[in-house]
């Protein structure tokens, strides 16, 4: 087991200067149970990095993931179970599926961040989550220093939740997962952006490698690389809100954008809120929001966690004034 520096900057996709009492990789379960036989607390878990807003210094000790593999563990001739380190790459392990020709995760590609970070925060875009697909976890109870199998019912998914986001956060130290991929493809392109991206390529029988090569496109045509500018990705949850309510703001708002969720809720894009807000292209010093994606805050210099979370706060007050809704941050605030 190997400390490498405490400065957190190279270790978050918002490049956020802070210090930590030690960074220690985590390639195997061997090496969580060597922290917990040293008694090293208290314990905090980083992955890619991708999906977290550091605000000050982390009196804790981060262990990162780097438990790597993808391997087939059974198979009949419809579905295959796959066991994932999870400290592989999300887009790499759906690159993976597209070269064995198995499908479920193609609408996912592109997507930062470690696979352990794909059911904390149950992933999803285009129209899939990774709840779909998803089988079971294997994770190390960090107190007690056992390990744990995880099914679907247990981790209490939501909309970009589980339970390792509430009431297990911190808690459990999440090694492998394991996904059911189908041989038998079935696609879905509902998303009207795929569809006209697919059109516009003039595929009419897509493939699963054809719709990842469509969302890829999308995903770079709107939202900033955080190796050339420093940002989390979305930043906000899409809020779900009552029929009540979006009826109450289209009085005001006829244009609203919203989708269905079950009889009595809705989703409102937050893109569309924030940018009908004001708030689309705006900075404030060096913290932003994207002048492609109103969803993405950005750190345009040397913005501090503080400067981002103050920006964030004020996205959410001028929302909130103008249709009654507040956000939710979807990053994780360290």
């Amino acid at each position: 087991m190997t400390s490498f520096q405490s400065e957190l900057r190279d270790y978050n996709t918002m490049r956020m200067t802070a210090k930590s009492k030690g960074i220690i990789p985590i390639y195997s379960e061997r090496g969580i149970f060597e922290v917990l036989v040293k008694g090293l607390s208290p314990l905090k878990i980083l992955g890619g990095g991708s999906n977290i807003l550091i605000t000050k210094d982390q009196d804790a000790y981060i262990l990162k993931n780097e438990i790597k593999g993808i391997e087939i563990i059974d198979e009949d001739a419809e579905e295959v179970l796959v066991k994932v380190g999870a400290g592989e790459n999300w887009h790499n392990l759906v690159l993976w599926t597209i070269s064995q020709n198995l499908g479920g995760i193609e609408n996912l590609a592109l997507i930062p961040g470690c696979v352990g970070a794909a059911p904390m925060q149950n992933i999803g875009a285009y129209g899939v989550e990774q709840e779909s697909v998803f089988h079971s976890l294997k994770a190390i109870d960090l107190k007690e220093g056992t390990s744990k199998l995880f099914f679907r019912e247990d981790c209490k998914f939501g909309y970009r939740e589980s339970v390792f986001k509430n009431e297990l956060k911190y808690k459990f130290f999440i090694t492998h997962v394991n996904y059911i991929f189908s041989k038998n493809h079935k696609l879905n392109t509902s998303y009207g952006a795929i569809n006209q991206k697919l059109e516009e390529k003039g595929i009419e029988n897509p493939t699963i490698e054809d719709v990842a090569n469509a969302v890829i496109e999308i995903r770079q045509s709107k939202l900033p690389d955080p190796k050339v500018i420093p940002n989390t990705g979305s930043f906000f949850k899409n809020p779900i809100v009552k029929t009540e309510t979006l009826e109450r703001v289209k009085e005001t708002h006829p244009s609203i954008v919203s989708y269905p969720v079950d009889e009595g809720h809705v989703k409102i894009p937050a893109a569309w809120l924030i940018e009908k807000s004001g708030f689309k292209g705006r900075q404030v010093g060096d913290a932003g929001t994207h002048k492609n994606h109103a969803l993405v805050l950005v750190n345009y210099g040397n913005a501090t966690g503080e400067d981002m979370l103050s920006f964030a706060k004020s996205i959410q007050d001028g929302v909130e004034n103008i249709f009654g809704i507040r956000l939710e941050a979807e990053v994780n605030i360290w």
